[in-house]
């Protein structure tokens, strides 16, 4: 299993992204966003948990994890971007 790590990442990355852009936005945002916001956001999700104390186990885990972070990130994008009037 070690060496698909990175294949695992990517996956749960764009379903991450992809699921935080249905969230947060009504429809995903394509394979190559869906993939940053997906990675960043299991970074950030990683970061938030620690701070909670929260673990996670499997991929089902990791994937709400990356979710969450990527939901929280692209709260974050939404509140430096200019509203439409």
């Amino acid at each position: 299993m070690e060496g698909y790590g990175i294949i695992w990442s990517i996956i749960i990355g764009v379903a991450a992204g992809a699921i935080a852009g249905w969230i947060m936005k009504g429809n995903g945002f394509g394979f190559i966003v869906n993939l940053i916001v997906g990675l960043v956001g299991s970074v950030l999700g990683g970061w938030i948990y620690g701070l909670l104390g929260i673990t996670t186990g499997g991929i089902l885990g990791v994937l709400i994890m990356s979710v969450v972070g990527a939901v929280v990130l692209l709260w974050i994008i939404s509140l430096f971007r200019k509203k439409n009037v």
